[in-house]
């Protein structure tokens, strides 16, 4: 088969390595490229989420017929939108599927064992994304909720900010154990009131990815909340991070999001208090471990 993997950065150049062990043809481009002359059997999007919008005017001209797996983690600043959600509301006719799970891709590269999930209400896409990716170091499931798995790959950037925070100011495995706990809670609260299922969040997508983004220093996100708790600003940390940290603007959409909608995200929120500079790394901390004393409320 002959793929496009749209993203020229070190996710899109990792996936389309695996398409080419498969003895597959896979280009990896940037979308200031020129796209192939003859359209591709399937297409692949590892842009950040800021870049959507213009990898959808580039395929404009491109039939809807091909289908296109979605490999991109973040929500969209203007709409509150999901990567997918975008590309469907472009091409509400094209075949969609949505790649997500624990995938740091150093670790990939390096032929170290992984897992993902290939979501889609197409079965026979999933199942197509599923052939086209796994290999013996690489093994994907299928799943029929997309959203919930595009969700659970987004929404665990956020609280890797928060857990960096944490180890970055020291404060132990007992405070990164109960952060990252209840960090699942509130990406399971937020994944339902976008319309996802909760037990999906329970998966590779979103308790799996939460697990690598929350202890590995691979983890742009977790890198970025190391170094605020070291004093740094949010520009300097970002300049010393390779790639985009999507935990950023998925905050901060997420924090106006549960505004508007009078829904309780303490982590999200503290942590857009802290990117903006409105408290410091310390005071965050004691703002969540003062809240008001309640039950423990898990969702399901």
């Amino acid at each position: 088969m002959n793929v496009v993997v749209l993203g020229q950065g070190i996710w899109g150049q990792t996936l389309a390595r695996l398409v080419q062990r498969n003895g597959h043809r896979a280009i990896a481009l940037s979308c200031r490229e020129p796209l192939p002359p003859q359209p591709a059997d399937v297409l692949i999007s590892a842009v950040a989420v800021a870049g959507v919008p213009t990898a959808i005017e580039r395929l404009r001209d491109w039939p809807t017929a091909i289908p296109l797996i979605t490999a991109t983690k973040g929500l969209d600043a203007r709409t509150e939108k999901t990567p997918a959600q975008l590309w469907h509301g472009a091409f509400p006719d094209r075949p969609l599927a949505v790649l997500s799970g624990p995938n740091l891709a150093t670790e990939i590269n390096q032929g170290l064992p992984a897992a993902a999930v290939v979501a889609s209400r197409d079965r026979s896409l999933a199942e197509q994304g599923q052939t086209l990716l796994a290999s013996r170091q690489f093994r994907v499931y299928t799943n029929d909720d997309p959203l919930g798995v595009e969700l659970g790959g987004t929404l665990k950037n956020a609280i890797a900010l928060a857990v960096g925070v944490c180890d970055g100011l020291g404060l132990g495995s007992n405070a990164r154990a109960a952060l990252v706990t209840r960090g699942m809670a509130e990406m399971v609260r937020i994944a339902v009131e976008f319309g996802a299922r909760p037990e999906t969040l329970w998966g590779l997508a979103g308790l799996g990815d939460l697990l690598a983004t929350c202890t590995s220093p691979l983890s742009r996100n977790y890198q970025v909340g190391q170094r605020l708790a070291q004093g740094l600003s949010l520009p300097a940390a970002l300049a010393t991070v390779a790639g985009t940290a999507e935990g950023v603007n998925t905050v901060a959409v997420l924090q106006r999001w549960g505004q508007n909608r009078g829904i309780s995200l303490p982590i999200c929120e503290c942590t857009q208090r802290l990117l903006r500079g409105d408290i410091q790394p310390q005071q965050a901390v004691a703002e969540l471990m003062e809240r008001e004393l309640k039950p423990e409320q898990l969702p399901h």
